[in-house]
């Protein structure tokens, strides 16, 4: 935990292109799809044309009556611009709520009446097909990226507002709130703050500076997982071509592979399953590829045989992480192409020094084995600092400081946590 506080001035997500564009100018973002708030950027955008368009729809929120502290939920149809939209809304230090274009009109209700009167950002599509009529009645104001209906203001119609200059807030403050998936009920909204995204960002910060900048960077994360707000930092402010997929066709990213061989992916394990038919493409998406990384599920030995010798890179890598929502990364291991067909799964290595701490908490009093494994508990500066009006429910998974991962396992002599 020492070395996520050091210097640690929080993740600064409405200055982070800013920051970006004064380091590197040209540096671009590739997509596989056209921002539905600036379509005309086109699918190669610059980082300087995106710091622009964050000043740019940060102002018009400013125009309507956005002011910090003020909450903005955004429940859109997906794409990049969701990102980009928590960053515009980050920057007048008012707090973006982010809500999964897949959750149900009810449950997105459900979580808009638990943030009390935010305004909401969405699109016309929503409101025909998904969103209740209360919605009207339980927020401060409706903006629409795309489409038009009654009742709200179309982000169009504002362009050409004053600028106004970014306002910086303090660490402390709440700067991001995401979701649980909601697999055992309605979804909890967690809150991060700058100081805990920077603290998560330093792990895979220290990992990743070994990427040369000349190498490409690609993304697959749902836009409104606390994992993008980390990866796309790491990504840009180094200088990287950030390549950010909504789809995970292999078709459609063999072609953008092609053309810009990425050296880094970051991708769930279920995207790398469908990419193992990307081996056989006779253009070798995949051959640049020094890194593979996931810091979701379990994944396959045989999917990360298959990808790392699609690599024609020396020593490619594939880094599999273990963490959540609410802590980010906490322990992570390697694999080789030597040992990426036949490892333990299970595995998910060792905390990251001076960062990340774990351990296994005995469920009966006896000492906890691979036959008796124990209940994980964590602690890291990541960790989210509540849930939004649940409060109660955030500190029944703290222990004396030790957050509950909700996972059994156990912790080999040589330290390496394996979860059952």
């Amino acid at each position: 935990m020492l070395l996520q506080r050091i210097g640690n001035k929080g993740i600064r997500l409405g200055t982070l292109f800013d920051r970006a564009a004064a380091r590197t100018p040209a540096g671009l973002v590739v997509m596989d799809h056209d921002l539905d708030i600036a379509p005309q950027l086109g699918r190669r955008p610059t980082f300087t044309e995106l710091a622009d368009l964050v000043d740019d729809f940060a102002s018009r929120l400013w125009s309507v009556g956005v002011r910090p502290n003020h909450h903005v939920v955004v429940h859109k149809a997906d794409g990049f611009d969701i990102s980009l939209l928590a960053c515009a809304i980050a920057r007048i230090g008012a707090i973006p709520a982010l809500l999964s274009p897949k959750l149900d009109g009810e449950t997105v209700a459900t979580l808009v009446r638990r943030i009390d009167r935010p305004f909401l950002i969405t699109d016309q599509e929503k409101l025909d097909t998904n969103l209740p009529a209360e919605i009207f009645d339980i927020t401060a104001g409706v903006l629409l990226t795309s489409g038009s209906y009654e009742r709200t203001v179309e982000f169009a119609s504002l362009a050409g507002v004053p600028r106004v200059p970014a306002i910086p807030m303090p660490p402390q403050h709440p700067t991001l709130i995401t979701h649980t998936s909601g697999t055992t009920g309605t979804p909890k909204l967690a809150v991060h703050t700058g100081h805990t995204f920077e603290a998560r960002y330093r792990p895979q910060a220290t990992v990743f500076s070994a990427v040369p900048k000349r190498e490409p960077v690609a993304v697959h994360v749902s836009f409104v997982h606390s994992r993008m707000f980390t990866a796309m930092p790491i990504s840009i402010l180094q200088g990287h071509t950030l390549i950010v997929l909504k789809e995970d066709d292999p078709e459609t990213v063999g072609d953008i592979f092609a053309q810009v061989p990425p050296g880094f992916i970051e991708a769930h394990p279920n995207t790398f399953l469908r990419w193992e038919a990307l081996a056989d493409d006779p253009r070798g998406p995949l051959a640049n590829v020094k890194y593979f990384s996931s810091t979701f599920d379990a994944i396959h030995p045989r999917t990360v045989s298959i990808l790392l010798k699609a690599s024609k890179r020396k020593n490619a890598l594939f880094a599999q992480a273990y963490g959540q929502s609410e802590v980010g990364p906490i322990a992570a291991r390697t694999y080789t192409r030597k040992g990426g067909a036949d490892f333990d799964g299970r595995c998910v290595g060792s905390p990251f020094p001076g960062m990340t701490g774990v351990r296994v908490v005995s469920r009966d009093g006896n000492p906890v084995t691979k036959d008796n494994p124990g209940f994980i508990e964590i602690k890291s500066d990541g960790r989210i600092i509540t849930y939004h009006s649940e409060h109660e429910r955030w500190e029944k998974q703290v222990n004396d400081g030790w957050w509950r991962m909700g996972d059994l396992g156990y912790r080999t002599k040589w330290g390496c946590l394996h979860l059952l």
